[in-house]
């Protein structure tokens, strides 16, 4: 069923074809036979169409096959069901980091019980913890992503401290940039931060691209503007 209204991820129009074609899912990257697209080409199936947020994160990472977190991460911050604000993006974070590790050490089974995992987790880090709890729930996930690839339990030794440490310095990090909350900016900050602390701390390089642009600020009467380091203006 093609949206009502423009493309889902781009907002361009949607053409509508003479003859069906092959085309893939930016989503779940599934390829099926269809009448239409956006005119720059994107195309989304039903099936994704129609899921709820949480469901859609993990239909497209377990299906997703690149290691750089920021392109599995872009067509779902794009999609209208996961909001400008709201705690699915608890669940974002770990999910498109474990499904880029996975993806780099080609461990697909692990990868899928991981995420399953990580839903389990993140769905018990609620809406506002930002301000009501002071931790934000992208920095959490970051935590959760460690500790569901570490193996951590509350009597882990290592596993424990690593799940800790990465928290810690992405809510450093976080905390620098100031409030209003934005899950957007906090998204970006937080999938960088366990980029470089995989790197640093477990010594294992996923891509990141060098400079990570923010293409919502249009879209949130709370937007920092120029001070987000993210902003471009539109």
């Amino acid at each position: 069923m093609p949206p009502s209204s423009g493309c889902l991820i781009c907002r361009a129009p949607i053409e509508y074809l003479a003859e069906p074609e092959e085309m893939e899912c930016i989503f779940c990257r599934e390829k099926s036979r269809s009448s239409y697209r956006c005119t720059k080409g994107h195309y989304v199936c039903d099936r994704c169409y129609r899921m709820g947020a949480e469901d859609l994160i993990e239909y497209t990472t377990t299906r997703s096959t690149s290691d750089n977190p920021f392109i599995i991460a872009e067509p779902l911050l794009e999609a209208p069901v996961i909001r400008l604000h709201g705690p699915e993006h608890h669940f974002l974070v770990p999910a498109v980091l474990i499904a880029a590790l996975y993806n780099h050490t080609r461990q697909q089974d692990r990868k899928e019980r991981c995420i399953r995992a990580a839903r389990r987790r993140a769905d018990l880090v609620k809406g506002g913890f930002c301000g009501m709890m002071g931790d934000c729930g992208a920095a959490l996930g970051t935590g959760i992503f460690v500790s569901v690839i570490a193996g951590a339990t509350p009597m882990s030794q290592e596993e424990w401290r690593l799940s800790n440490l990465v928290t810690g310095r992405t809510l450093e990090e976080i905390a620098l940039y100031g409030g209003p909350r934005c899950c957007k900016r906090n998204t970006f900050l937080a999938l960088r931060s366990a980029v470089r602390f995989l790197e640093k701390e477990m010594h294992i390089r996923l891509p990141m691209p060098e400079t990570i642009r923010c293409r919502f600020g249009a879209r949130s009467q709370d937007c920092v503007r120029e001070k987000c380091p993210f902003y471009t203006g539109s």
